[in-house]
Order: structure tokens, then sequence, then C-alpha cells
């Protein structure tokens, strides 16, 4: 088992690629508060945060994973390196790219921070949990604090002086949040008393900092039941007026399957003394309208960690498959004389590297275009553009985390099959890889949240205008493109795979009007995937478009031939399988197929 080296790979040019060849950033770089951005600077912090993840986080993955978290006596020591990394990283600046520099950020785009974060968390990501998770608290205390919290918080908590967590699961509530029974009991002095136990709560103690600020979501006396009677707290470990320690006290912390190195915490406010927090804010009851900017924020992560480690495995299977020599070629599989050959060269691995690369592709465009239209939404001025950019931005937030976090942990079981048995084993990186993984479709609000939320919420925003203006950017490109040689047969069936969605979405207006609504439960996961995998088909057949226009401009030895070359395949082979199976599923819901509820409970 090696300990301490880097294994960590990200393909820069993809990234460069999408940014600037697929989706314009350097149409707003240089303007607004992206004044001082341009091409060159964002590709030079693309190549400086990869080789920084090399250098510091990448090479201390393997040996955190095996070493963990240790908990005694209350305390939480993290795996060898990581204190020194959060200081390198806030250092480096690079958790601060998308920051306003009145907070200590660099003021970047939003899709600059998002791709840099996608090589933070391939490259380790259980490290990475615990600068995201503070950056999130801080984004809450800047949009909805008062002026004294964001003056006291928010750039302690931007430059890594303190970190962050968000506190919404109970023992007895899971995801129904709304059960939560954690007290706010207000003070003569305005502030309140906390008390109260939460469960799986990432990072909640730990030795990397001196401070750590806890975003509580509690109930105040007398306030309504369900998510409507809960209030959004900041309450500190160490009260910041200098009275000392806030009994905030860690009772465990998990055993868990992956990101060992990221301590998940039973935290248990106001054991052993009074512990007091302060209301974000002025209001009470609107806690939950607070914390969905946390939990979205956290859901982009999710989503963008999942890409990362689905990338970070698919360059390692594809590495490993380069180098691994195992039988003849199949032309000479009779021949028992015939020369071994790299794995690559054999049909089943080749088909298994393609799908990867197709999946890992496309959802890096799908997290590119969410962040192409955060960076719109910044920087517009209030109209109907802006309201556009808004729409789809809500619409891709649950897509980017459900299947971005389903498809990491196929991804890297891909790739252990890549590896053969060898993947099974520690020595490869790639089990890890899947271990960590799984968590991902769980937490931040299960990948079944997401779909209910796509479909009971997200669909119908703006009398459906949203989902309808995502159709018509589809049906644009299918327009414009049906006709091309190469990939004008996925084209139409993209524009076939649009029109059963929108049918099959008029199906959920329908069902929830006509007395069928326990048909939207059941039908809401697998919608999800089809507007998915509609979508990065999309994405996908658009970059094989552009790549086309590319490749014909290309000297025939251009270096670059190879990648654009891929990018066709890669449209041609995800948008073969995936497009069919969307139209298959439409058909499955139009069947109103009610077999898993209809099904006694004897009979499973």
């Amino acid at each position: 088992m090696s300990q301490n080296i880097n294994r960590y790979r990200c393909d820069l040019r993809d990234l460069q690629f999408l940014l600037f060849e697929q989706f314009g950033l350097q149409e707003i770089l240089g303007k607004g508060k992206h004044a001082d951005w341009g091409q060159e600077e964002v590709n030079m912090v693309l190549s400086e945060v990869y080789k920084w993840v090399c250098d510091v986080t990448g090479p201390i993955n393997e040996s955190a994973d095996r070493v963990g978290c240790k908990f005694e006596n209350g305390e939480v020591k993290t795996p060898a390196g990581f204190k020194e990394a959060w200081k390198s990283l806030y250092e480096a600046g690079w958790r601060g790219l998308g920051v306003d520099e009145k907070y200590g950020g660099q003021g970047g785009p939003s899709t600059l921070a998002l791709t840099a974060n996608e090589m933070m968390s391939g490259a380790n990501t259980a490290f990475n949990m615990y600068p995201g998770l503070t950056q999130g608290a801080a984004e809450v205390i800047e949009h909805f604090g008062t002026d004294e919290q964001k003056k006291t918080f928010c750039k302690n908590l931007y430059t890594g002086v303190w970190s962050g967590t968000m506190c919404l699961t109970e023992p007895h509530a899971g995801s129904d949040v709304g059960a939560a029974t954690t007290k706010a009991v207000k003070l003569d002095d305005g502030r309140y008393k906390i008390e109260g136990t939460k469960i799986f709560i990432s990072c909640g103690q730990h030795d990397i900092t001196d401070n750590i600020i806890h975003m509580v979501l509690a109930r105040t006396p007398g306030a309504a039941a369900g998510t409507k009677g809960l209030s959004l707290f900041i309450v500190p470990r160490e009260s910041v007026d200098g009275s000392g320690y806030n009994n905030v006290v860690c009772a465990s912390i998990e055993h868990k399957m992956g990101i060992n190195a990221s301590s998940t915490c039973v935290l248990n406010f106001g054991e052993g003394g009074d512990c007091i927090g302060e209301l974000v804010g002025t209001v009470e009851g609107v806690g939950m309208k607070q914390m969905f900017l946390l939990m979205n924020f956290a859901r982009i992560g999710v989503g963008t960690q999942g890409l990362g480690v689905a990338a970070a495995a698919y360059q390692s299977a594809l590495e490993y498959a380069k180098e691994r020599l195992q039988g003849p070629h199949m032309k000479n599989f009779k021949n028992p004389e015939a020369p071994k050959v790299p794995i690559i060269e054999h049909a089943d691995v080749r088909r298994m590297l393609l799908e990867m690369k197709g999946r890992t592709e496309g959802i890096r465009a799908l997290v590119v275009k969410l962040g192409m239209h955060a960076d719109k939404v910044d920087i517009l001025e209030d109209g109907d553009q802006k309201t556009y950019e808004k729409g789809q931005l809500d619409l891709l937030v649950p897509l980017v985390k459900a299947y971005g976090s389903d498809q990491a942990y196929e991804v890297a079981t891909t790739a252990i099959q890549v590896y053969g048995g060898a993947g099974y084993l520690q020595d490869h990186p790639v089990e890890q890889h899947c271990r960590d993984a799984k968590i991902f479709s769980i937490y931040e609000g299960t990948n079944h949240i997401q779909a209910l939320d796509l479909v009971g919420r997200q669909l119908g925003q703006r009398g459906g205008a949203n989902f309808q203006a995502f159709l018509k950017d589809i049906g644009a490109f299918v327009a414009k493109n049906s006709e091309n040689e190469t990939l004008g047969k996925h084209v139409k069936e993209l524009g076939q795979a649009a029109q059963s969605l929108g049918a099959t979405a008029m199906r959920f207006l329908g069902w929830f009007q006509g007395g069928k609504a326990q048909l939207v439960p059941l039908s809401a996961n697998i919608f999800l995937k089809m507007m998915s995998t509609t979508a990065i088909s999309w994405l996908l057949l658009e970059q094989a478009i552009i790549a086309e226009g590319k490749l014909a401009e290309l000297a025939e030895h251009d270096s670059d031939r190879a990648f654009y070359e891929g990018k066709r395949y890669s449209a041609i082979h995800y948008a073969g399988l995936e497009l069919g199976q969307v139209l298959n599923n439409a058909k499955y819901l139009g069947e109103e197929n009610q077999a898993p509820m209809e099904i006694s409970t004897a009979s499973f």
C-alpha cells in the first residue's frame, strides 16, 4: 500500500474547451465586477489550482482515508497534513476565487470557482468538505445577516480564520426537517439559548481552526409546527465576544464507508451549560428560506464533488488501461504466441472507457452551464434576460446534484471493473473513489428529494416558463443541426426526447389535478434522469458540432485533432445509449404503472 503520493489527474484541456469554446466565459470577463479577469488569468488559475492539488491535497488523500478522523474526549483530530493544507489553501486564495473582494476574495466568476472546486474535490474529497461548508455558511450570513453579523463573521469565514457547518438533521427526524425539536429561547439581551441534538453534521468538530461557526435550525417557543416554525441561528463553538467555550459538545463521530477524513458528528447544543446563539437577521420563522440558500450551495457543491470523483476515477482507469498488458489483441485471440497488448485494446474495456468519458464530460458541461447562468444572474440588471438566466439556474440545481452524484458512484464502479480484481484492492485509488462517492446521493437532500423538488416545484416556476425555455433552447439546437451529416440522426432523436420530456411534464400536472398525486413520487426519479440525460445529450452533441468545425480547420497531424475527435465519439456513444431510454421511460410513465404501491407489504 503506497502512502503520500499524488494519483490525481485532471483534463485541463476539457475545462478550457467548456469555458471558452462552448460557453463563452470570455464574454463576461473584463466587465463589471470581473474587470480584472481575462482568459489568460483564468487559464493561469486553472493551471495553478491543478498544481496545488497535485502538490498539497492529492498526496495526502490516500493516507488520510486509511487513518481517518480520531475522536477522543470530545475532540476530533484530523489526519496529518490537513491543518497545513488548510493554511496553504487560504494563503493561495483558491477557496476565495468567486468571493467578493471586500471579504478577502478574488471577485472571479462563479464558473471558474466551480471548475476549481472539481479539481479540489477530485483530488481529496474529504478535505474539500471543510472549506466547502465554511463558504456556504459565510454566504448565508452575507445574504441574510445584519451588518454587524456580516462584519463579525463573513471575512473570518471566507478567509479561513474560522470554519463553518450547517446543522439540520436530528435523530428522530432524518430528512423530515420540519420535525426538528431543537429549542431556541430568547434572552433579555436579544440572543438565544440553544438546546438540542443534531446528527450527521459534516465537519462539526475538528482541530483545523480555532473556532467553528454552526448554522443551526431551531424552533422558538410557540412557533408553528413544521418547517414554517423554524429559525436559523449562528452558534459559534467558541463565543466570539471572548467569553470562552459555548457548550457545543461533540458526542461522537460516525464510522463510515467513505470520506473517512471528514468528521461526521453528533453535536449536543447546551450540554453542560448554556449554549448561546444569535438569530440570522432580525426575523424569526424564516430559517428554512435562509437555509435554502445554503442547501442550494451545498447541492451544487455535491454535484461538483460527484463530477470531481467521477473524473478522477475515469482518469485513473484510463491510465491503467493504457499501461496494463494482458492477453493478445482480439485479431490474434487464437494465437497463444501473440504479444500481450494494453487492455485498452480490448473491446469491452474501450466500451467502458468511452461510457465513462461521455458521462464525466457531460456532467462537467452541465456544471459549467449552471455556473454560467449564475454568473449572468450576478452581473445582469433586472429584466427578461436575468429572469431567464435565474430560471435556468434553478432548474439545473436538482439535475446537477442528483445526476452528478448518482453517476459518480456508477462511474467509480465502472472504473473498478476496468481494473478488474486490482481495482478492488486498496493498492489502487478507484476503490476509495467508489466508497467516497456513495454518500453523495444521500446527503444534502437525498436524490429523491431532488426529484420531488424538480417535479413539484421547479417545473411549475413562473407558470412553467423556465421549463418551456429549457425545451425551447433544445428545440433551437435541433432545428439548426438536425441535418448534420454525422450527428443528424442523434440530433433528431434529441428532439424526440425533448418532446417526450415536455409531454411527461404535462402528465405530472394532470396527476396533481386529477386525483392521482400518488403517481408523482413514483415517477419523479425516473423523470429527473430523463431530463438529465436529455440535457447532457444536448450539451455533448453541441460539443461535437463545435468539434467538427474545429476539425475542418486543423491540419492532419495537429495535436488537437484527437481531442476534438474524442468529443464526437463521446456524443455519439452517450446519445446513442441514453436518448432511446428517455423515450422508453416516457412510454412507461404514460402507462401509470403503480405496482410498487399495489404490492402488499407481505409480498416483498
